[in-house]
């Protein structure tokens, strides 16, 4: 799934490419896409992108015009992508059960796609008048790298958890805004935190680590992502992974095998060494520790 440092990158990437050029088309090719009904896609056509944005793992784009402006709004989930074209056919795309979600075709026959594979279908696009009428944006927690995320606000997160383990808080997009399954791991990697630490039982100590580790993480990722196309952004990431996705191999820093823990849908990489004193984690569905 893309995250902050991804969502930034392609933020950034569309402002430095859409910015300036107009509308032609929008083009809604799999109608679970489009999670709005107030404004039409057809309404977009004539517009002059002005910005572009990201709010958590949202990118907005906003589009003047002479009747208001509008924003687009896009949430990859978890197997979307955003895929730029200098040459966009100038025949629509047809509604089908391939990736293609969502074009938006812009002057010159540039613009971009939004694909998605499988089939939980999860892509979402919003077009609305204000960025906060987008549900997701408007309970969204604070922005990790803002100035007003500071260690207290941090603690009364961690303090509201109580018992939460602290992988699901930061997870969780009301608490913490833009953080996902791989750079959570991340995170507790370098902070060397368990995932199943109760978030409300950290020390001062532990909570400064995590703190440093959350800043650390996310802007050396955002760094090694600055100036990559959109095609790029996948690849770099992956390998700037030191544990998520890397089970069996050795910990970067003590050589011990990174393990994991399966769930319905995903999985959390760890080192035991590192983390957890040794001990293996339990099944998530036990909530325990293998004694």
């Amino acid at each position: 799934m893309p995250e902050l440092p991804e969502v930034e990158a392609l933020s950034d990437f569309l402002a430095a490419h859409a910015v300036g050029l107009v509308v032609e088309r929008a083009e809604i090719v799999s109608f679970a896409v489009l999670k709005t009904v107030g404004i039409s896609p057809q309404d977009l056509a004539g517009r002059r992108v002005e910005s572009a944005l990201r709010r958590g793992k949202f990118i907005g784009l906003g589009l003047g015009g002479s009747s208001g402006n509008v924003w687009l709004v896009m949430h990859l989930a978890k197997a979307g992508w955003l895929r730029w074209r200098e040459d966009i056919p100038s025949t629509p795309a047809r509604p089908s059960r391939g990736p293609l979600a969502f074009r938006l075709v812009l002057e010159d026959g540039k613009g971009f796609d939004l694909t998605e594979a499988g089939t939980r279908q999860r892509l979402a696009v919003y077009l609305v008048h204000d960025l906060m009428d987008v549900p997701g944006i408007a309970s969204l927690g604070p922005e990790p790298l803002d100035d007003l995320f500071t260690p207290t606000v941090l603690d009364g997160i961690l303090d509201r958890a109580g018992g939460a383990q602290i992988k699901g808080v930061l997870r969780d997009q009301h608490n913490i805004a833009g953080i996902g399954n791989a750079y959570s791991d991340e995170i507790l990697w370098v902070a060397r935190l368990s995932p199943f630490a109760a978030a409300g039982r950290l020390d001062a100590d532990q909570r400064a680590k995590l703190f440093e580790a959350i800043a650390s993480t996310l802007r050396t990722a955002i760094d090694q992502a600055e100036g990559l196309d959109a095609g790029e952004l996948k690849a770099e990431k992956k390998a700037g992974l030191k544990v998520h996705a890397r089970a069996g191999q050795p910990c970067p820093r003590c050589g011990t095998a990174i393990a994991e823990v399966s769930f319905a849908d995903s999985s959390l990489q760890y080192c035991p060494t590192c983390q957890t004193g040794g001990r293996i984690l339990a099944d998530r569905r036990l909530s325990r520790l293998l004694k």
